[in-house]
């Protein structure tokens, strides 16, 4: 492990989150399980105003800007780093204008209207893969072919775009999707988690991993997303290993003790 990575906690502000139930759907119980985030080692909150699994339910830029105005002013009062998953330009916008530090694309900031206002920024962007392209998971095949060569072949594009905008390239983070954003099937997640460190290594930016509680680590152990914490665990520290810069986790302190285990043991026994 080079480097510690980022931890970026979840915090999902919806009522139909697959991993929490809307748990931290009111304003006030999510701006408490921002802090305890935080609080866990959590470098930054990921805030999420829309679930973005198969079965969610769209939401509209004025809802998703609605639920996140109380919890954005909260957190960043408290000089917590906020981080913004939407891919709705208007919410994008909102956040920049509200002190996010990054914004955080399922689509991989496809609406070029909003670039101009993305390069006067200095927020880092989080650009995301997904076989679907044009924003929530479904439940459609893997496309034939090697995986990471697509994935690259969609940064090429992504990164040449927002570059030729006037965006910073080192202000980009390379997210390859997981989950259903790759297939139904967990051998795909698993493959492509695999080659995090040729995908790091093609652009030299940093790879952001989202593993947490997935389907595909469900359907390989059996359990429910509450009982994923273990399998979530192994894929983040396996992510991690093979060279990932950032992790989205739903429990940041399991993953900050595991890493200052190995981070110890690796000055102890003299490794880099």
């Amino acid at each position: 492990m080079s480097a510690r990575p980022l931890i970026f906690g979840i915090l999902n502000i919806t009522p139909d989150s697959f991993s929490d139930g809307g748990k931290y759907f009111a304003a006030d119980a999510a701006i408490a399980h921002g802090r305890q985030l935080a609080a866990n080692g959590a470098d930054a909150i990921d805030i999420g105003p829309a679930s973005s699994h198969p079965d969610a339910a769209p939401v509209s830029a004025e809802e998703e800007i609605r639920r996140l105005a109380p919890v954005m002013e909260a957190l960043t009062a408290a000089r917590i780093p906020v981080s913004v998953d939407s891919f709705r330009p208007e919410t994008q916008a909102f956040a920049l204008a509200h002190g996010a530090h990054w914004l955080n694309d399922i689509r991989g900031f496809a609406d070029e209207a909003l670039y101009p206002s993305l390069a006067a920024s200095d927020a880092r962007l989080v650009v995301m893969h997904s076989i679907q392209r044009e924003g929530n998971a479904d439940r459609r095949a893997t496309p034939e072919g090697d995986i990471a060569e697509q994935i690259c072949a969609f940064f090429d594009t992504r990164i040449a775009a927002l570059t030729a905008a006037g965006i910073a390239r080192e202000r980009l983070i390379l997210d390859p999707g997981m989950g259903f954003f790759l297939g139904p099937k967990p051998e795909t997640s698993f493959e492509v988690l695999s080659r995090v460190g040729e995908i790091r290594d093609r652009f030299g930016l940093p790879i952001f991993i989202s593993v947490s509680r997935k389907s595909f680590l469900r359907a390989v152990t059996g359990r429910s997303p509450g009982e994923a914490g273990a399998a979530t665990l192994a894929a983040e520290l396996l992510a991690v290993e093979r060279g990932a810069g950032c992790i989205r986790t739903h429990e940041p302190r399991p993953l900050s003790d595991a890493l200052a285990v190995l981070t110890r043991f690796e000055t102890v026994s003299g490794q880099d």
